[in-house]
């Protein structure tokens, strides 16, 4: 019935993921769509596992021996702590929430870019309206996105990690950092003792998870929507008669999207960990005992980690942290696929 129908009186449909783009839509247009739907979704993403994301970095951060025996005695004792309960789960939310707008805006703008330019570079490559990049291409641009996005990322998590160590941990609770814990006295303390380069302190650890979490995060959302929409295509064969692709129903979105959110944390977290002991060391108890004035490399904190703790401490906080990134990120792609099929 379908070879019947004029090309005219059959529905066009497009698949909103990020993969399938109209090639015809305008590039300015379509990077405009991608900050401000990216930035949306992004920002409510962090509303809901910033909590999480708290007890995460105290876990990882904490001294040696550990003062907190899991996620739960951490969110227990932080909800008993003088210094606000509830509130202090929250604290220094807004760089965060700043931090993920840029985060999630510059990751699926800078992947689609990365995909033009690969199908520019490599004629080979599906170049046509609706056509699907091998799944090795998407992981490469995913990647590609990461390593750009950690430049913009680490100052802003230095911020966030600083804010997010507990008071009761600081070395000195007398000092302006325990004083005034601002994301602008945190700013400028940062400028005042380290300078400019101060802030991107640990971005080889950002490099790492970014670079290879963003591999893992678009790569297993596409792979399992192509899986399901195999699967979806066994039991209903006229989806194929349409010209494109229909987009994928709201509960195969957020299935892949709550498997890329697994897969970006797990993966890489050893480096999330050790990133974030180095951006709070000076706080509190340093990594290497009687050597509170030097500020350890990448390499050195996570040798340090690894004999102090083993492989349990590099992987400290993972499970709270894949816990709140399946929900976070099924909502982050749900409402970016969502606003883009909005905006056709």
């Amino acid at each position: 019935m379908a070879d019947t129908l004029n090309k005219s009186d059959v529905p066009i449909w497009t698949n909103p993921s990020p993969t399938e783009r109209p090639l015809t839509e305008d590039q300015g247009i379509k990077a405009a769509k991608d900050i401000a739907f990216g930035s949306l979704a992004g920002s409510i993403g962090k509303l809901i596992e910033y909590p999480f994301d708290t007890i995460k970095v105290r876990l990882q951060s904490q001294p040696h021996p550990p003062i907190y025996t899991g996620p739960l005695d951490c969110f227990q004792q932080s909800l008993l702590a003088p210094e606000g309960g509830l509130r202090s789960l929250y604290r220094g939310i807004s760089a965060p929430l700043f931090g993920a707008a840029i985060e999630t805006s510059s990751l699926f703008f800078s992947y689609r870019i990365a995909q033009s330019a690969l199908q520019a570079l490599i004629p080979s490559l599906p170049q046509g309206k609706g056509e699907n990049l091998p799944l090795g291409v998407l992981l490469a641009c995913g990647a590609i996105s990461g390593a750009t996005t950690s430049l913009l990322l680490t100052p802003i998590e230095l911020v966030k990690c600083k804010l997010q160590y507990p008071v009761a941990n600081l070395r000195d609770r007398d000092s302006p950092s325990h004083k005034g814990r601002g994301p602008v006295n945190v700013i400028a303390s940062v400028f005042r003792n380290h300078g400019i380069l101060g802030f991107w302190r640990g971005q080889l650890g950002t490099l790492i998870r970014e670079t290879g979490g963003s591999a893992a995060w678009f790569g297993s959302y596409e792979g399992v929507l192509i899986m399901l929409r195999d699967q979806r295509l066994r039991y209903d064969e006229k989806i194929d008669t349409f010209i494109g692709k229909p987009p994928p129903p709201i509960h195969h979105q957020l299935l892949a999207g709550a498997s890329a959110g697994v897969a970006y944390n797990f993966v890489f977290f050893p480096a999330d960990t050790i990133k974030s002991r180095m951006q709070t060391e000076e706080l509190g108890t340093s990594l290497v005992p009687g050597k509170n004035q030097v500020q350890s490399t990448f390499w050195r904190s996570g040798a340090e980690l690894w004999r102090q703790q083993g492989l349990r401490g590099l992987y400290r906080g993972c499970g709270i942290t894949v816990a709140r990134s399946a929900p976070s990120s099924a909502v982050i792609f749900a409402i970016y696929e969502g606003l883009s099929g909005w905006s056709r």
